[in-house]
């Protein structure tokens, strides 16, 4: 039964039949079996019929809701077993935001230090998709912002707040300047995260509120990409306390605070919230209580 679940799952991820099939490594007509094999069990179409995937039916959605739960479940029952027999090990998806990932050797470090037998796949990737992505147990924490995001049955640590830094190099029309308002970024060429990006958002809205529309030169998904620009001291950027320092930006580039209005979001760890949790799961959240501690939090 758990093995349907999983392809369930999976096509919920993919939203599509060919890709899930491939995401999870069986074929197509064994994904489309395990779905008709639950759809017969249960008495009930779960999947929306078309020429391609198009969605669930509501019988689907509850099951979808169940699903989780139980897998969800079933991996930590099979973690927790394993661990009265050994040491914690095992593989743990960790997913942050790009502002985040400065953070997560902080976190990734101290649950190895503890548990040498547990490694880290690291993925960078936007907030909704984290949510998405936790909820359908596609990975097994994410660093997100907390403000908004997520809803539901999560586990939410607040990590850090983030705040909000012109970075310029020594030429520019902001040098020698210990503060600058977000308003007097009218007009000026921007190097930014690309819009999808939860950090992005915010900071269009920032300058929406004092009348300012970005006007963005360069813009990447990638925070490396970025860095690399910024670093060129010819591109000037807006980037979060935490990560100017993880980069270790150029001595001669100027870290400037935005103010009017002074802009702070908190940043922390999601898991989904169940008891009890998988022994990885205990020592993540373990490491990102005493990460926030020492962060202030």
């Amino acid at each position: 039964m758990i093995d349907k679940l999983e392809l369930f799952l999976a096509l919920a991820r993919a939203r599509h039949f060919g890709r899930a099939a491939e995401e999870i490594g069986v074929s197509q007509p064994t994904l489309s079996a395990g779905v008709k094999h639950l759809e017969d069990m249960l008495g009930v179409p779960l999947v929306v019929r078309g020429s391609r995937f198009q969605g669930f039916t509501a019988e689907g959605e509850r099951l979808l809701e169940w699903s989780r739960r139980l897998v969800g479940d079933w991996r930590s029952m099979r973690q927790d077993i394993e661990a009265l027999r050994k040491t914690v090990c095992g593989h743990f998806r960790l997913a942050a935001v790009p502002t985040a990932l400065a953070m997560v050797p902080k976190l990734t470090t101290a649950v190895i230090d503890k548990h040498p037998g547990v490694d880290f796949l690291i993925l960078a990737s936007n907030s909704q998709k984290i949510i998405e992505q936790v909820e359908n147990l596609a990975i097994d924490a994410g660093l997100t912002y907390l403000d908004n995001e997520p809803v539901g049955n999560f586990v939410k640590i607040p990590l850090y707040r983030e705040r909000y830094h012109l970075i310029t190099g020594p030429d520019s029309q902001f040098s020698g300047r210990t503060e600058v308002r977000w308003a007097e970024l009218q007009g000026i060429p921007l190097c930014l995260l690309s819009p999808d990006m939860q950090n992005r958002r915010i900071i269009d809205r920032a300058l929406h509120r004092v009348g300012v529309k970005a006007e963005v030169a360069v813009e990447s998904n990638s925070m490396t990409a970025l860095a690399a620009h910024v670093r060129t001291g010819r591109w000037i950027s807006i980037m979060p306390t935490v990560l100017m320092e993880a980069l270790g930006l150029p001595v001669e580039l100027a870290a400037i605070p935005l103010i009017d209005p002074v802009i702070e979001h908190t940043i922390g760890l999601v898991m989904m919230d169940r008891e009890p949790h998988s022994p990885m799961a205990a020592a993540m959240i373990t490491a990102a209580k005493r990460l926030a501690q020492t962060q202030g939090h």
